[in-house]
């Protein structure tokens, strides 16, 4: 994030300010990963800790041994049985192999497309895909694509840290949260990161 994010953040509101000044500087970096990928790996994070969903993941790419990460072509080449070997449950498998499906139809936008589409278009496109919802959208907003203004208002961690920021004595509604965010933007991404350093900084 640039510098330009802290400066209007601290400008527009003085806990944002405090919270800049107390944690680590927002570490959101762009990835080269691709949104079918990148889906295909959050589902496999869904409802699990991360070094079970690592564990699982690990075993899923070794049935594709002479790539990377498979195309959607060898994911439909591969039994369900085979992919449930690795872990996953029959839900899971089932959205992997939607979001697979979507990926070859064009549904799921290639890495070239995307920088052509709004926020609001890549969480439509996205959330097409069986298991993905808006927060796992945003995610990949946030952590793949490092777009700027991305506020996950449903988020817990982020409506906790509001709380503790802000002296609240309840968790602030998601339609709340976004009210009040409107005064970060365009920077509601680093606004975001801060709120969950303020959940670690009341530890």
């Amino acid at each position: 994030m640039t510098a330009e994010a802290y400066q209007h953040l601290a400008r527009v509101d003085p806990v944002m300010r405090r919270l800049i000044r107390q944690a680590p500087p927002c570490e959101i970096r762009r990835r080269q990963r691709s949104a079918y990928e990148a889906l295909i790996r959050a589902v496999a994070h869904q409802q699990l800790n991360g070094k079970a969903a690592d564990t699982i993941t690990r075993r899923f790419l070794k049935l594709f041994p002479k790539t990377r990460f498979p195309t959607p072509q060898q994911i439909a080449s591969v039994g369900d049985d085979a992919i449930r070997g690795a872990g996953f449950s029959r839900a899971k498998v089932a959205a992997i192999r939607d979001i697979a499906a979507k990926a070859h139809a064009g549904v799921v936008p290639h890495q070239r497309d995307l920088v052509k589409l709004s926020d609001d278009e890549i969480v439509a496109r996205l959330t097409e895909c069986r298991g993905v919802g808006r927060w796992t959208v945003e995610m990949f907003l946030m952590f793949t694509l490092a777009r700027p203004d991305v506020l996950p208002g449903d988020d817990f961690g982020i409506r906790n840290g509001f709380r503790l920021a802000y002296g609240r004595k309840e968790m602030p509604k998601p339609k709340e949260l976004l009210e009040f965010g409107e005064r970060w933007r365009p920077f509601r991404t680093t606004a975001s990161w801060y709120l969950w350093r303020a959940v670690e900084l009341a530890d």
